[in-house]
């Protein structure tokens, strides 16, 4: 007995609640063991991260990078493939954003530089996953090692970008020069003031439009019928007429435009400058995203705003309670990708032998 034997709504639902729950669990075990409450650090994790107004606000902020971040990893699922790489696609991203801003930022109004710097980072990022795709579709490398050794070569490439024709002269910070203001993304402050003085823009909005996009087009389109049915079965679809090559390289330049445009909202929501190692990590949560939204859009919003609310309580509860180290967050983002990736199905042989007895 599997998941296959489960309703659909007890997989989508119950089975990510259960692997999310037992997570927490460990998690708790691990904080009690740390010398602290676990129901006491878990009310202040929550009060700071969504009962807080202000607060609620940087888990929004976090989630908008996250949901790009998910769906990215979630493109290449439904074909099949794991993209791992959704790290450095991302720091392609903030590049690509960032020569647009740097080149016409004096000289055009927000109105154009805006649309043409995420242009520019979706670009970049879709850029950077082609190779990997191309490799795996015509000489049958593995997604996972190419998009994996991509990550670290972003990483060492970036390095050399910014410190060697990036940094302005005799500034002491890794990082470019800061943007006119024309190229800042507007913040939804004014829209929502009750939120506070936090970073949340309107990424946050292009966010959620790429959600409903992505669900549009995986479930309701042709194209999405045949990029679902190459990840379940790319014989069967190259039977039906379903170009795979084509499908893996589509499929991998959206991924890579869709965690490219993740860059924005810290690039140029945030900060305003590009500066090192500025993706942190985001890319690496998009795959636990994926894995507990079960690549559905509202399962990916709603992890998004997990994960999100885990980086700004975690902030929080580090201050409050030095015992507990900013580092047991990613220990617990860890487990989450345990949980919900290796060991997704842990529960579905008891929900089947007791959707079993209750029909019986």
């Amino acid at each position: 007995m599997n998941s296959a034997n489960l309703p659909r709504w007890a997989t989508a639902f119950v089975l990510p609640l259960l692997n999310l729950l037992s997570a927490l669990v460990v998690a708790g075990f691990v904080i009690y063991l740390l010398g602290e409450n676990p129901l006491e650090s878990l009310q202040i994790l929550l009060n700071a991260a969504l009962f807080n107004a202000e607060g609620f606000g940087y888990t929004l902020f976090y989630a908008s990078t996250f949901i790009f971040t998910g769906l990215s990893v979630s493109v290449a699922m439904q074909a099949g493939l794991f993209n791992i790489g959704s790290e450095g696609q991302m720091y392609l991203g903030g590049l690509g954003l960032t020569v647009v801003v740097l080149a016409f930022d004096a000289s055009l109004p927000a109105f154009i530089l805006i649309p043409l710097a995420i242009i520019g980072s979706a670009l970049f990022g879709a850029g950077w996953a082609f190779l990997p795709g191309y490799l795996q579709a015509k000489r049958g490398s593995h997604i996972v090692v190419t998009t994996i050794m991509f990550n670290f070569i972003a990483a060492s490439l970036m390095n050399y970008l910014i410190i060697a024709f990036l940094i302005p002269a005799g500034q002491q910070n890794t990082a470019s020069r800061v943007f006119a203001e024309s190229a800042w993304l507007p913040k939804l402050n004014s829209a929502l003031p009750f939120l506070g003085e936090t970073p949340l823009n309107i990424s946050f909005i292009l966010a959620i439009i790429a959600l409903v996009i992505y669900g549009i087009a995986i479930w309701r389109s042709a194209w999405g019928y045949q990029l679902r049915a190459a990840g379940l079965n790319q014989h069967a679809a190259h039977y039906a007429g379903v170009s795979i090559t084509k499908t893996i390289v589509v499929a991998m330049l959206i991924s890579g435009a869709l965690a490219g445009i993740a860059s924005i909202n810290s690039v140029m929501g945030s900060t305003h400058y590009l500066g090192l190692n500025f993706p942190a990590g985001a890319g690496f949560i998009g795959i636990a995203i994926a894995l507990m939204g079960r690549q559905h859009p509202v399962g990916i919003f709603l992890s998004s705003i997990l994960f999100g609310a885990l980086i700004q309580g975690g902030f929080d509860l580090s201050l409050e309670k030095p015992n507990i180290p900013t580092e047991t967050f990613i220990f617990i983002q860890g487990l989450i990708i345990l949980f919900c990736g290796a060991m997704e199905n842990l529960y579905a042989p008891a929900l089947a032998k007791l959707f079993q007895r209750k029909e019986a």
